[in-house]
């Protein structure tokens, strides 16, 4: 009988938390999964952590080559039989109600992806920290291409919509061709979601929290570096090239990239700093001024602290 969703996870060097991400995928209730999980070439015992996992709904795949999210989450599309697809970090969570809800939601109002809350865990969280306030999600109902573009800038108060993890209609992606990106490590969920939206979906927001955002030091997803950056910067230039952009759309999307070139500007900034490279630091931040903002103390202060004395004299 086809499962009504088929839940991804993307696994690399996850022995210690994947087995709890597969087992929250497995008890979910009033509906029918699989669970797809995707080894990524680890170098762990991630896959020996699924193999033991005695339930003939999980079903593992082994990449041979470690090829990132992107990749991975991929050959759990080409392997999906579900009426819907969804996907779950391997050190993340579920609620056992989340898949009921959200299909109940795809299949009342004929959407094609379905997005909700998140609940975010971590030691300093409390309990039921939830990412986006409720009353505005439910405000929002519907996201369209232009709202889900502009609530994805970087530096912007809050979380962007980007980190919401969605559920998605198999046939749709089928038909448009939808895949990951494989050369975004962050990001590589905003990218789909906007070409799905693109391509005409009709995305619906769920405010109820379902999804568990597991916080813990060395997360990729919290560690922004300038190589992220260019790559996204390179993913939206072929996002645009290859998809129809309305005016507010365009116009989200102007805001957007001038906040990922800042982003660009500021981590220059950073690594500068940390390099003890003054004169570099100067230039990045006339190249770009604004990356200046982002700093807590003023970047005159820090330049400052890593020059010998006089030398900022000298060097005007």
């Amino acid at each position: 009988m086809q499962p009504d969703v088929s839940i991804i996870i993307a696994a690399y060097n996850a022995e210690d938390t994947v087995a709890r991400a597969v087992r929250t995928a497995l008890k979910q209730d009033g509906v029918k999964v699989e669970v797809i999980v995707v080894d990524d070439a680890s170098v762990d015992d991630t896959p020996d952590s699924v193999s033991r996992i005695d339930d003939e709904r999980v079903h593992l795949i082994r990449l041979a080559e470690n090829g990132g999210p992107g990749a991975a989450r991929n050959a759990g599309l080409d392997a999906a039989t579900g009426r819907y697809v969804a996907v779950l970090d391997s050190d993340d969570t579920m609620h056992p109600e989340r898949m009921a809800r959200l299909v109940a939601r795809a299949d009342r109002e004929q959407a094609d992806i379905v997005v909700d809350n998140i609940e975010i865990a971590g030691d300093a969280a409390p309990r039921g920290t939830l990412m986006f306030p409720p009353d505005s999600l439910g405000k929002l109902g519907k996201l369209d291409l232009a709202a889900f573009i502009a609530g994805n800038r970087m530096f912007d108060r809050g979380y962007s919509l980007g980190y919401m993890k969605p559920m998605l209609r198999r046939d749709f992606v089928e038909t448009h061709g939808l895949r990951y990106d494989i050369s975004l490590r962050i990001g590589e969920d905003y990218i789909l979601i906007a070409s799905a939206l693109a391509a005409g979906a009709l995305c619906v927001v769920e405010p109820q929290p379902g999804y568990v955002y597991h916080i813990r030091d060395g997360s990729i997803s919290r560690v922004l570096e300038q190589r992220h950056v260019a790559a996204m910067l390179r993913a939206d230039e072929v996002f645009v090239a290859n998809h129809h952009l309305d005016d507010r759309a365009r116009q989200a999307q102007a805001r957007r990239k001038r906040s990922l070139e800042e982003a660009a500007s500021f981590l220059r900034l950073v690594d500068d700093i940390k390099a003890k490279a003054p004169m570099r630091a100067l230039r990045t931040a006339l190249h770009d001024p604004r990356a200046v903002l982002h700093l807590k103390m003023p970047i005159m202060a820090r330049v400052r602290r890593l020059l010998p004395k006089g030398r900022l004299l000298e060097s005007r």
